[in-house]
Formats: C-alpha cells, sequence, structure tokens
C-alpha cells in the first residue's frame, strides 16, 4: 500500500514492505515547520537573555542547545523497533538520577532538584518526563485489556512523580500529573473511569491544600484572593502584569527606564520568561512564541497520526500533551489566570536539562513520524489503534492559547496606562522636602514668626560621577578628600545632605545640573519678637504621636506645630510638602534621578496684634513686676488689650515669658532647662491658662446680676461701714465706707454693700449671671490649653462632698470663695457690661496674601438680653475713673470706665493679695477693653492699674494706627 500526502509532511515517501529496513532520505526526516517552530522559541529566550544583559547565561543556553542539536540528530533516525528499549533505558536511568538527587543533590533556593556530573549539574526530573512518556506509550500501546494497561501504568508513573514531590518539586509532578492523565486518555482508557477519577481528584482538593508548603499556600491564597501586595507572593501577579503591559505592541525598549522595570519582573530568566519576552518585544514576540508552540504540538500531532505502530503513535502523541500543558501552564501562570507553580516556557525559559530533553524528544517523534506511514490530518477516517481525542484536544489547547494572547491584548488596551504608572510608581524611592511654614504676622504685616530659607544640598552618592565631586566640592565650599570619603561611606544612600548654603551659593549647585546632586529648601523658624510673645506664638518641633493623631496628614518627622498659634492654625501654616525621588532597583539601589515636586509653602497668618501696643504692655507689665522697695511684689502676671465690638485682641502679655527659640529645632536643652527651672511658671500663657480669684472685679458681674434680677434698685441706699455681720461672722470692708446707692458702691468698691447685696439675691442670679457672661467656662480664644476656671454652685460643691455655707454666698459677692478666673474672662464681662453683647475673644484675623487673603469667621457678638439695664452699672465704673479707686484713667483723652480688684489668692508665694484691675474706654461707645493681673501684687491700682495706665495712653495716642490693617506708620512716643 502506497499514500502519499504533500504540504504537511514535507515531502513523499514509501512505506517498506514487512521485514525490510527502512531506507529513507535526510529531508524526510527533518519537518521544516517543527524545526522552524524550534528556532523561533530558541531564538526568543536567547533574545530575552540578551535583553536581560546576561551574558553568561546566553553562552550557558548556546552550549545547552548545540548539545539538544547533538541528540536531536542522533535521535532522528530513529526506528520504531528501538523504542521500547529507549524508553525503559530513559525511565530507569531517571529514577537512578532522581534517587541520586534525593540522596545527595544540590540545593538552591530550598529545593534540592539538581545533580552535578563533572563539571555539568542537570535536573533529572526533565529526563523523567520524556522517560515516562515513552514507558507509558510502551504500556497503554499493548494489547493488552485497559484494566491491566492501567494497573501497570499508575505504579510505573507514581514512582518518578513521588521522588519529585520528595525534592519539592510540585509543579513538576503536576505537569507529569496532566501528562499521566491525558496519556490515559489517548491510551484508551474508558472516559467513564478517567471521569471518576477526575472528579475524585476535585473532591479531595481542599485536603490536599493543607499538606502544600507555606510558601505554596500563599501564592495559592494570593491568586484566589487577587492580592498583588509587596509584601506577600501577591507581588509577583502584579509584577506579570506590569511586565505585559508594558511591552505594547513591539516591546518597551525605547523607555529610559526599561532596564530599570525588568529588574523588577522575578525569575523573568525562567518561570515568567514569558512576560519578560512581552515586555522586552511586545505582544508581537508573545503571539510568535505561542503561535510557535502551537506548530510544535500540531507537528507532533502530525507524527503521532503517521506512527507505524501503537506505542509509537502514543509517543509522539504524548509529546504533544507535554508541550501543550507546559506552554498553556506556563503562559496561564505568566498572566495571572493560574497560581505561579514555577513552570517554565519550553525553549524559551532558560534551562539546560529541559532545553536539550525538548529538543532531543522532538528528533525522537520526528522519526517516529517518518517510520510510519501517510495518513490526513484531518480527512482520515478514525482508526481504533490510533490515539483517542489527539485533534480535539490539540484544538482545545491551539483555542485556548489564542484566548490567552487575547488576554494579553485585552489587558494592554483596558489597564495598560494604569500599570505602566504602577510600574513607575514602585520604583520610586521618594524623599521628603518640607515646605516653608507660613508667617505670623501682626494685624499690619509685621512679621512675628518666620521661616529663614537657606537651601539643602544633598546628593544620591551612587549616582554621582567620580569627575563631578571637585566640581561639587568647590560649589559647597567642601574639602574634596572629605567629600568623597563622604560619598563612599554612604553609597547606597537616597540622600546625604553635602551642605546648608545660601540661597545665592544654592542656586548655583543647582544651575549646575550635576547628575545626582538635589538642592532643596532648608528653613529655620524665627521669632524677632524674642520672649514678648513666647506663649502666644508658641513653637514648633517634630511631630509626635499626639499631632500624628491631631493630624493623619502628617508625615513621620515632619515639623508641626505644638503650642501657642503655631499648634492651633498648623494646617494653615505647614504648607504641603514637595519630593525628591529616585529610580530604585528592587533591592534599593540607586539607579537614576527621579521627579522633583517642589514644595508649596504656607499661608501667612496675620493676627490681630498690634506689635508696638505689644510690646508697650509687656514694658508696662514688666515694669510694675520690678522689685520697688516697700511694695509687693508679684511673681507673675498678665494683661490683655481687646476690641469689645469685635472681640479682636489687640495685645496680650505673660510675663514670666519665656523665648521660643529654644525650641529649636534644634532643642537648646540648657535654655529650656533654665526656662522650666525659673519661678513664675513661663510656659504658661497667663492670660488664658493662669486662673485665680477675681476679687472686686467681679463685683460688675454682681451688679449686672442685681440689674437683671431686680431685688434690690440701684438707686437705693444701703448700709456702709467697715464691715458687715451675718450671724455670728462679720465680713470686713477695705475701708469704712458710708451708706451708697450700686453706682457709688461700685466706684468705691464697697464690700459691705455687695456682701448685702449678695446676700439679698441668693447665688442663683449672681451664678446664672456670671454664666451669661463666660464665667466657668473657656472663652473660645484660639489658644490651645485656656483655662475654664470655676464657678461653683450650691449643687456642685454638696456633689463634690462641701458644702454651701451662707458665708459662700456673702463672699462671692466680691468675686472670693468658689470662684477663679482668667484675666482673658475678666476682660471679656467687662466688654460685655460696657457694650451690652458678649463677643468671642480672638487673635486670628485673615490668611493668605494679597487679594487671595480670606478673612477668618467668628462667632457675630451675643446681645445680652439684659443689656438695656446695665446703664447704672456703667455709671459706676465711669464714677470709679473720675472719683473712685480707679481715678488714676483720668488722665486719659476720654472718658473711660472700671474697676479694681483685689483677692485673697493661698497661691501667691509672698501672701500678699492677687491685684486686678479692668477697663473699658470710651465708655460711652468702647473700643478697647484693658485687664491686668498680678499674682500677689497687693491692691489693684497701684500695681495692675500701673500696668494698663500707659498702656492705654499709647493706645489713644495711636488708636488710627493700631486699629487699622495696612502697613504699620511709623509711630513717634
Amino acid at each position: 500500500m502506497l499514500s502519499v500526502e504533500r504540504g504537511l509532511l514535507g515531502g513523499r515517501r514509501s512505506r517498506p514492505g514487512p521485514g525490510r529496513p527502512v531506507q529513507l532520505p535526510d529531508a524526510a526526516l527533518v519537518d521544516p515547520l517543527a524545526v522552524g517552530a524550534v528556532a523561533v522559541l530558541v531564538g526568543l529566550g536567547l533574545a530575552n537573555l540578551v535583553a536581560l544583559g546576561d551574558l553568561s547565561a546566553v553562552r550557558h543556553q548556546l552550549v545547552v542547545v548545540v548539545g539538544g542539536v547533538v541528540l536531536f540528530l542522533v535521535l532522528r533516525r530513529w526506528r520504531t523497533e528501538g523504542l521500547r528499549w529507549l524508553g525503559w533505558g530513559c525511565y530507569l536511568l531517571s529514577v537512578l538520577l532522581l534517587v541520586a538527587v534525593d540522596v545527595g543533590g544540590l540545593t538552591v533556593r530550598g529545593a534540592q532538584r539538581w545533580i552535578a556530573i563533572g563539571p555539568l549539574s542537570m535536573q533529572p526530573s526533565e529526563l523523567a518526563k520524556l522517560g515516562l512518556l515513552l514507558v507509558l506509550a510502551q504500556v497503554l500501546g499493548s494489547d493488552r485489556s485497559w484494566p491491566r494497561r492501567l494497573a501497570t501504568a499508575v505504579p510505573v508513573a507514581a514512582l518518578p512523580v513521588a521522588l519529585i514531590l520528595l525534592q519539592p518539586d510540585l509543579s513538576t509532578a503536576l505537569v507529569l500529573c496532566a501528562v499521566v492523565f491525558t496519556m490515559l486518555m489517548l491510551g484508551r482508557i474508558p472516559l467513564t473511569v478517567l471521569v471518576s477519577v477526575l472528579v475524585a481528584t476535585v473532591l479531595t482538593l481542599p485536603f490536599v491544600v493543607h499538606l502544600l508548603h507555606p510558601y505554596q499556600q500563599d501564592r495559592l491564597n494570593a491568586f484566589l484572593s487577587g492580592s498583588t501586595g509587596v509584601d506577600g507572593p501577591g507581588w509577583a501577579i502584579q509584577q506579570m502584569h506590569i511586565a505585559l503591559a508594558w511591552g505594547g505592541l513591539t516591546g518597551g525598549a525605547d523607555h529610559p527606564l526599561h532596564d530599570l522595570v525588568g529588574l523588577y519582573l522575578p525569575d523573568r530568566h525562567t518561570d515568567l520568561a514569558f512576560a519578560s519576552v512581552v515586555e522586552q518585544f511586545g505582544i508581537v514576540a508573545g503571539a510568535l512564541a505561542v503561535l510557535a508552540a502551537a506548530v510544535l504540538v500540531w507537528r507532533a500531532v502530525a507524527a503521532s497520526r503517521r506512527a507505524r505502530t501503537r506505542p509509537a503513535a502514543l509517543a509522539a502523541a504524548g509529546f504533544a500533551a507535554l508541550v501543550s500543558v507546559e506552554v498553556a501552564i506556563s503562559v496561564a501562570c505568566n498572566l495571572g489566570l493560574a497560581p505561579t507553580a514555577g513552570v517554565p516556557f519550553p525553549l524559551v525559559s532558560q534551562g539546560g536539562t529541559a532545553a536539550a530533553v525538548h529538543i532531543a524528544a522532538l528528533g525522537l517523534v520526528l522519526a517516529l513520524g517518518a517510520d510510519g506511514e501517510t495518513h490526513r490530518l484531518w480527512n482520515g477516517r478514525p482508526d481504533a489503534a490510533r490515539p483517542r481525542l489527539l485533534r480535539t484536544t490539540a484544538v482545545t489547547v491551539t483555542a485556548l492559547l489564542v484566548g490567552m494572547v487575547g488576554f494579553v491584548w485585552q489587558l494592554q488596551s483596558a489597564q495598560g496606562s494604569q500599570l505602566r504608572e504602577a510600574a513607575l510608581d514602585q520604583m520610586l524611592r521618594c524623599t521628603r522636602v518640607p515646605a516653608a511654614r507660613g508667617e505670623i504676622t501682626d494685624r499690619h504685616g509685621t512679621p512675628l514668626a518666620l521661616d529663614v530659607r537657606r537651601h539643602r544640598v544633598a546628593v544620591v552618592p551612587a549616582l554621582v560621577r567620580p569627575t563631578d565631586v571637585s566640581s561639587l566640592a568647590a560649589l559647597t565650599a567642601r574639602p574634596e578628600s572629605g567629600l568623597r570619603r563622604l560619598l563612599r561611606r554612604d553609597r547606597a544612600s537616597r540622600d546625604v545632605t553635602v551642605a546648608s548654603l545660601p540661597p545665592a551659593a544654592g542656586r548655583r549647585v543647582r544651575e549646575a545640573a550635576l547628575p545626582g546632586v538635589f538642592v532643596v529648601p532648608d528653613t529655620r523658624r524665627r521669632y524677632p519678637a524674642g520672649d514678648v510673645l513666647g506663649p502666644v506664638l508658641g513653637w514648633t518641633g517634630v511631630a509626635t504621636p499626639v499631632e500624628m493623631e491631631r493630624w493623619p496628614d502628617l508625615a513621620l518627622g515632619a515639623i508641626a506645630g505644638r503650642a501657642g498659634l503655631e499648634q492651633v492654625y498648623d494646617p494653615i501654616l505647614r504648607g504641603t510638602d514637595g519630593r525628591q525621588c529616585v529610580y530604585v532597583t528592587p533591592a534599593g539601589t540607586p539607579m537614576a534621578m527621579g521627579p522633583y515636586t517642589p514644595p508649596r509653602r504656607g499661608n501667612t497668618l496675620r493676627l490681630t496684634l498690634d506689635l508696638g501696643l505689644q510690646r508697650e504692655l509687656t514694658r508696662s507689665l514688666d515694669a510694675v513686676l520690678r522689685s520697688r522697695p516697700g511694695q509687693p511684689l508679684g511673681d507673675l502676671g498678665g494683661a490683655v488689650l481687646l476690641d469689645p465690638r469685635n472681640g479682636q485682641v489687640l495685645a496680650t502679655a505673660s510675663r514670666p515669658s519665656y523665648d521660643n527659640r529654644v525650641f529649636g529645632p534644634p532643642v537648646d536643652n540648657r535654655a529650656l532647662a533654665s526656662v522650666s527651672r525659673r519661678a513664675g511658671s513661663p510656659m504658661l500663657d497667663h492670660v488664658t491658662q493662669v486662673a485665680a480669684p477675681p476679687g472686686s472685679t467681679f463685683k460688675l458681674v454682681v451688679a449686672a446680676a442685681s440689674m437683671r434680677d431686680g431685688t434690690v434698685p440701684p438707686d437705693r441706699v444701703l448700709p456702709g461701714g467697715g464691715s458687715w455681720t451675718l450671724g455670728d461672722h462679720s465680713f470686713g470692708n477695705w475701708m469704712s465706707l458710708p451708706a451708697q446707692d450700686l453706682p457709688n458702691a461700685i466706684s468705691w468698691s464697697n464690700n459691705v454693700y455687695f456682701y448685702q447685696l449678695a446676700w439679698a439675691m441668693g447665688p442663683g442670679p449672681m451664678i446664672s449671671t456670671a454664666r451669661s457672661l463666660g464665667v466657668g467656662r473657656p472663652t473660645g480664644v484660639d489658644l490651645p490649653g485656656e483655662s475654664a476656671g470655676y464657678l461653683g454652685t450650691p449643687d456642685s460643691i454638696s456633689r463634690d462632698g462641701g458644702t454651701w455655707y451662707p458665708g459662700s454666698t456673702v463672699i462671692l459677692g466680691i468675686g472670693q470663695g468658689y470662684i477663679t478666673v482668667t484675666p482673658l474672662q475678666d476682660a471679656l464681662w467687662t466688654a460685655g457690661i460696657a457694650t451690652g453683647a458678649v463677643v468671642t475673644p480672638h487673635l486670628g484675623l485673615a490668611y493668605g496674601e494679597g487679594p487671595g487673603r480670606s478673612a477668618l469667621r467668628w462667632p457675630r457678638p451675643r446681645r445680652l438680653p439684659y443689656a438695656d439695664r446695665l446703664g447704672p452699672v456703667r455709671e459706676g465704673m465711669a464714677l470709679a475713673a473720675t472719683s473712685g479707686t480707679a481715678s488714676i484713667l483720668t488722665a486719659l483723652p476720654v472718658r473711660a470706665g472700671a474697676k479694681t480688684g483685689s483677692a485673697q489668692d493661698p497661691s501667691a508665694p509672698n501672701g500678699a493679695p492677687d491685684s486686678w484691675f479692668t477697663a473699658a474706654a470710651p465708655l460711652d461707645r468702647p473700643r478697647v477693653v484693658a485687664t491686668s493681673f498680678v499674682r500677689g501684687g497687693g491692691h489693684g491700682v497701684s500695681t495692675s492699674g500701673a500696668v494698663v495706665l500707659p498702656v492705654l495712653e499709647y493706645f489713644f495716642a495711636h488708636e488710627e494706627e493700631i486699629l487699622r490693617t495696612g502697613p504699620p506708620a511709623r509711630r513717634r512716643r
């Protein structure tokens, strides 16, 4: 019988008669399509290694390919009759080598899969693939019944699979299991049996998972969860997708960072070679590799169809199955469609034993095909002796591979831009460039806190050219030898500071554009006013966990406001940090300079304060606190001036104070320790954070309560004297005074009058009125740590285990007992009584620069419901300022109202009473309220009054200049 086939076979051949040896020309033994497919796959593999720059791997792979070609030339003349002993010989040799590997093989990356033979090393599991295929072809191709063939095939396959699992090499074992199952199907084992085995295998998978090694379980979990985190096996999936997207249609080699991108793909020589090929040469190269593999599978199918015997046909079909399984699993893993299994792409992935075995096996398959008769690939009738479902399986695999190429195209189209961006982002390691803080100015723009700018010159040592070191040394005025030592010592660093230079010198370094050198702003906070505004402005420092919790967007190590206005307005002042980035390898080695994002300076904060008035208030308070013969010396004091119409704080002085510069950075530890040891709590703001009994200044609140309550008319004259007795206790007056009405009692601070007034009203009206004027709660001023003071009630005292005595009501009438207030609270009720409305005190006025400046919004003044009944109280304040205890204010050019106060304070170290003084002017339409407090200062007028008078004189002398918010005019005393 003679049959001829053209095209697929590539020649014509006659079948020999029985018993005669086959005599074939060399061309009949060489399939151009199959050999071309191998050449394409080998070429792509070598091109990938060359692109990766691994020349030693290229040389090794070339040697292996040449060895494989030699074996190909030997096996291409093999005949069917010798298939049995060749198969069993390969099988037994591979089993012996696998045992040798398990006993004393080479261990690489935790797996013992290689064995050394002289100077060479080989992987016996690859030889086991060929040996097992050939033996299974003999077993399944025999004429015995299927149960006997199955009973022989299973233990034959189990032995090498078990030995491979011991290495451990799960991926190769799974490939062999898939090939064995395919061989059983091709060898016509009943489908019902195979389906039953397949179902049983699927059902046992959940139990088998627990037998996997931890790293294998991690890979499986990463695949199932879709995780792409950098700290787990899912990271490899992300890198595969990046590589596939980066390659585009024809490869991403034209991008300057292409080589660096490739370094992030793990196992790019071996298991992920397909993704690497697409990255290097594009989807065209990936499709070419899949096409070549498909051609190789179909030529093996054609050889199986031509084979002379069933074992030969099964051997060729088994090779087609092996290549199909390896390519399908490898590509699926490279696409993230299957868990990363460590299955290389035949002939494309680097692998000595695998490449040689595949090329040699192709020679044997072509020889077996050439040794048989010709069959048409598609039109031949079914032959019960031939492998079953061979063409159907090949079609299915081909369609699957084409679908995978389509997946790559879809991935590039849908997620290409996103993945390419992720590729660049993952290579970036960025150094934060701190933004300069915005200035804090007074209401006229005079700086109170500002950043002094310098330029920090930094380098990435690995990127600095040796020839540029001398130029850099000259530009930064550093010794060249020391600079070279610094660069050698910190070679792996991405940010090494070389110098801190003035802006002009820094610009010269930047203009030199030296590779690996970058210049970024370097600022230091400066407070020109020194300790005049220490506790008010506060200070900055490295953010602590407290600041990190308050502002979660803070970077680790960032400078933040830690006290005062620096803390309250930190989000406005802080600005937006920039960054200098460097492209690095996966190991963190710098490779190229990345983008620079300049920082954005913070907003300027404009305050309500007037620096000239602030200095005047501070000088006045300092002068009073100095030791003077014959007068008590207070240890601390606080004074405040505010605009009662809107709550703007015009000046606020706290003494003793601290200079903000001690907090750096860096912190001046010696100076800070000295400040903390000083008496008078210099770290506190004595205007908002120190509360003490208000003494007689509280009589304004009691008088307002009387007008609100109406129990005692303001014109009723109450008895005077040197004391007032309730029961068996007498309450003294500061001097014996005649019977007086409310205005005169305020004017002369008549204790006896207010004892009687408080007793007549009871605690309720006094407490409720005090609360309406802000006593016993924070004022809402924009400073941190404000004290709420204290205002006790009969109920609260009882809850705390104390007793509210009748005398508690009486002494509350003169601002003693269960009450403490801050100077700011005292100023707040003074403003409320003088104007009839309560304001929210604040220091923040606006932020921003120029026309874009934004005003800070504050609550509108809250009108008191009893405001129209406060005339007699204001009349008393006016009398006090003209003819009463505060008559020193007659020196002012306007009519003022005031109240003095002295209060017993156990906390005063000198035992003297606290000194209070509060005033509003001009009284008919107040524009300023001034309140002063000196702990242990004695009588209000002689101490605190002496603080207020010169400051109010200064205010009215420069009122127009102070209250406007434009640039300051030049003032003369």
